[in-house]
């Protein structure tokens, strides 16, 4: 009931976009693919898409759909196409290479191309975001968008009072946030967690403003704690120790969203010694050498080795988040692709991916994956005209060599985008 709401709030504000919008795209039609929707439905083979002024108005098999005389012909025999990809937890526009306090409007815009180019064509950034994101958010004009759409948090609330508490989340809510985003958790004992009044009375006030939140936990039972004060979204897998039914049944009853983050863990180990995706052209097109090099640095990766958080993550909170993640799915928990992207050497886009793969790693199926990066993905979100390929969706589509239902790793053989019909631009 409350993305419902949520979802309607949006769907006000883009209509809003679109009454004052340029000229639209026109029609294409989208011929010769095999179609993969983002629902459980079968794959489509040699299918037709057809796209009207950035909206899907038909889909179906090739003898079943009838194209338009006007339409332009976009010839994708032998390829396959599926929903553009939503990352339900990424952050953008603070950091620049490997160096944070860079917020501005370019480097916002700047990491939405980026993020489009590899597909994500929505990303839910929680935390951080300053004015600029708001400012882009709102001038979104779904008729001439090529890079990646944007819902934004603000910062990451941490008050120290109830009243601090209900204040920011006032603050954030009359900037009309997409969510509220707390942390609860202790860093393994190195700060102090969030009182649970606190949290409380941030939940109780995200309630009354009509905004979901999103809460940082990684024990279990801080995000159980969380989840009966009123969290909406658990933005971190549960890393300390298994699952249990009590949790489960919370979750499914509440209908909230579960989202891994599994290579945020992976971020804090992987740079012990060359990375095995440093030798990746999917990567490295998108990367500095520069900023290879530096991660490659012996001291640095001896400082990673000998550290013992880094260890414990991949040790321990990995392989935990991996065997949570399995168990998750199979009780039919929603889980939703996310990755916390955005921070230093957390590469947005590429780690996307990479995130989908250790997904299947996990256990969980390539059609399950997909669904939870694009139609669970966009449910949980609210987001009622994004994350499938299906009449009235919005023409979010990504172009693929290879068929990722074969092999999740096939997403990396992506060879287009289009956002609203409009083409990403590949360089």
């Amino acid at each position: 009931m409350f993305l419902k709401t949520r979802a309607a709030l949006i769907a006000i504000s883009l209509s809003l976009v679109s009454a004052v919008a340029y000229a639209a795209p026109g029609t294409l039609a989208f011929t010769g693919a095999r179609i993969i929707d983002g629902t459980e439905n079968a794959p489509i083979e040699n299918g037709v898409l057809i796209s009207i002024d950035g909206k899907i108005s038909n889909v179906g098999s090739a003898a079943n759909v009838t194209i338009p005389d006007d339409a332009e012909i976009v010839d994708l025999q032998g390829k396959t196409i599926m929903p553009g990809l939503i990352n339900t937890h990424g952050h953008v526009g603070q950091v620049l290479g490997l160096e944070n306090g860079h917020y501005d409007r370019g480097n916002v815009l700047r990491q939405l191309a980026l993020y489009a180019r590899y597909g994500i064509t929505m990303v839910n950034s929680l935390g951080d975001d300053e004015y600029e994101g708001f400012q882009i958010r709102n001038d979104l004009n779904p008729y001439s968008l090529n890079y990646s759409r944007l819902m934004v948090a603000g910062p990451v609330l941490a008050p120290r009072t109830t009243e601090q508490a209900v204040r920011a989340v006032n603050g954030v809510a009359d900037q009309n946030a997409d969510f509220i985003k707390i942390r609860v958790d202790d860093n393994l004992g190195r700060t102090a967690k969030m009182a649970p009044e606190i949290y409380q009375a941030i939940a109780d006030e995200s309630e009354k403003r009509g905004i979901p939140l999103a809460v940082h936990a990684y024990n279990l039972e801080d995000a159980k704690a969380t989840l009966a004060a009123g969290a909406d979204f658990i933005a971190h897998s549960v890393r300390d120790q298994e699952v249990d039914q009590e949790f489960i049944d919370a979750l499914i009853s509440s209908q909230v969203c579960y989202t891994p983050t599994l290579t945020r863990e992976v971020s804090t180990f992987i740079y012990e010694s060359e990375p095995a995706f440093f030798n990746d052209p999917f990567f490295t097109k998108e990367v500095s050498s520069e900023i290879m090099t530096t991660l490659n640095d012996p001291e640095r990766q001896a400082r990673v080795q000998n550290s013992e958080t880094a260890q414990h993550y991949k040790n321990h909170a990995l392989p935990m988040a991996m065997h949570n993640l399995k168990v998750l799915s199979d009780a039919g928990v929603s889980i939703v692709m996310g990755t916390d992207s955005g921070p230093a050497a957390r590469f947005q886009g590429y780690f996307e991916h990479l995130e989908m793969s250790m997904m299947v790693d996990a256990g969980m199926s390539p059609s399950a994956v997909i669904q939870s990066a694009t139609s669970v993905a966009a449910k949980c979100l609210g987001l009622d005209d994004l994350g499938t390929l299906e009449e009235g969706k919005w023409a979010d589509i990504v172009v693929l060599e290879r068929n990722p239902l074969d092999d999740i790793n096939n997403t990396q053989s992506l060879s287009d985008v289009w956002i609203a019909g409009n083409r990403v631009p590949r360089d």
